[in-house]
């Protein structure tokens, strides 16, 4: 006869629908996870979009206030534009794991799992019953096959311990009263192992003939919830594929347009006409507010600080040596679009307005007529190392430490006093307070 318990289809055991039942609860269980893994994703995009708009913003101050110019410069502020559109697009991802993608799997899990006031999914329970009422008739069966089967293995032991009884009793030449017990003692186990056997045997072919309406029974229950998580497992795959489409900017024209865009501003950086623009403003080509004859005025009478010298030759020059291609113009012309400004004559150093005759004072010193007001020192370290362009500025390597006297002013220049007590001008941006 077959075994009922064959391990080789261990579906059919009473009790082993367990496993296709917790599908239900595994699978409301994974939405969840689905749902924290976007969730994670999403707060990521966000706070590398944060980053890159903070480095952009940090960094386009930095090079606005550096010495850098020209087309070379906006090819360096195309770098912090590619951050900024980049920061925009990774923000548009957060946006849609969130609003769209999370909101997807939240509401598919409100329509598949349905809970019961006593706790539990609806889903669950109908699979349960589904199971157990499928299995009920052969269970029924299957334990009056156990207790038959039982019946008979005792039966067969006391069988065996009878004749050995009898074969012992034999040996020991005991009474014949006490043979013909244990004889009769054997035959009568030998017909209740026939009689269990016979019972037993039925058993199992009762058994055998509800067996296929069982598994009948079985296999549309389980086929039942079979669908059920191929709903589930299918719903998840196109909300991946959804996800993937959101995570991968490739395919993005906005991504690609970036690209572009920086490629074709860092092409356009040309040393020449950096070089160009640097002689017309810094250079011989630049035009010169030479010397000429003043009379006598009660404005001579005192000495102009750097400042006010600074400010007054800048506004008083308009720049006219400047000429430009028509190659030029268009580069300057898709830079501004580019959302980057050239720095003007005004933006620029001390050493970069007015004419060259009126960068000091007589006597060489641009701080001895300065207005006398009590100064705030306060130490600070320098970032980067700096050669003075002109006597007046100061020289100092990254890692010096100096004293700053005063608050920058508005072309970005502070003053500051080395510790060998020379006191001179320096760019505010290449140091850090100490305190």
């Amino acid at each position: 006869k077959r075994n009922a318990h064959d391990d080789s289809n261990p579906a059919c055991f009473v009790g082993n629908y367990k496993r296709a039942v917790k599908r239900v609860d595994d699978g409301n269980r994974l939405c969840n996870d689905l749902m924290n893994c976007l969730h994670e994703r999403a707060r990521i995009e966000k706070s590398y979009a944060t980053q890159l708009t903070e480095w952009a913003k940090r960094w386009r101050q930095l090079v606005e206030k550096g010495p850098q110019y020209g087309t070379v410069e906006r090819a360096w502020f195309a770098l912090m534009t590619e951050a900024e559109k980049v920061s925009d697009l990774h923000m548009e991802v957060k946006a849609a794991l969130t609003g769209e993608d999370l909101e997807k799997v939240k509401n598919w899990q409100k329509d598949a799992y349905h809970k019961q006031m006593i706790g539990g999914f609806k889903e669950t329970k109908e699979a349960e019953d589904g199971f157990r009422k499928a299995q009920k008739p052969w269970a029924k069966k299957l334990k009056e096959v156990d207790v038959m089967k039982k019946a008979y293995h005792n039966a067969c032991k006391e069988e065996k311990t009878a004749t050995s009884r009898e074969n012992s009793s034999k040996l020991e030449n005991n009474n014949p009263e006490a043979q013909k017990k244990l004889q009769e003692k054997v035959e009568k186990c030998q017909q209740e192992v026939q009689k269990t056997q016979e019972r037993y045997s039925k058993a199992l072919e009762e058994l055998d003939k509800v067996t296929p309406q069982y598994m009948e029974n079985m296999e549309q229950v389980f086929e039942q919830w079979q669908q059920f998580e191929d709903k589930r497992l299918r719903f998840f795959r196109e909300l991946l594929l959804g996800v993937k489409q959101h995570l991968d900017l490739s395919p993005n024209h906005k991504y690609s347009t970036v690209y572009h865009t920086l490629e074709d501003t860092l092409q356009a950086a040309d040393a020449q006409e950096d070089l160009r623009w640097f002689r017309s403003n810094h250079g011989p080509g630049m035009p010169m507010n030479w010397p000429q004859f003043e009379e006598w005025s009660m404005d001579l009478n005192r000495t102009l600080s750097r400042r006010e010298t600074m400010r007054k030759h800048t506004d008083g020059v308009t720049l006219t040596g400047i000429s430009q291609t028509t190659e030029q113009t268009s580069k300057a012309s898709s830079s501004s679009s580019a959302g980057t400004v050239e720095k003007t004559a005004a933006d620029r150093s001390d050493e970069e307005a007015g004419n060259p005759f009126a960068s000091a004072n007589a006597n060489g010193n641009p701080f001895e007529d300065e207005p006398s007001s009590a100064e705030v020192c306060v130490p600070v370290r320098a970032l980067y190392d700096y050669d003075g362009q002109e006597q007046d500025e100061l020289t100092f390597k990254a890692g010096d430490q100096l004293m700053k006297m005063g608050e920058e002013d508005e072309q970005g220049w502070c003053k500051g006093r080395l510790s060998d007590g020379t006191v001179g001008l320096y760019p505010a941006n290449y140091v850090e307070d100490l305190e």
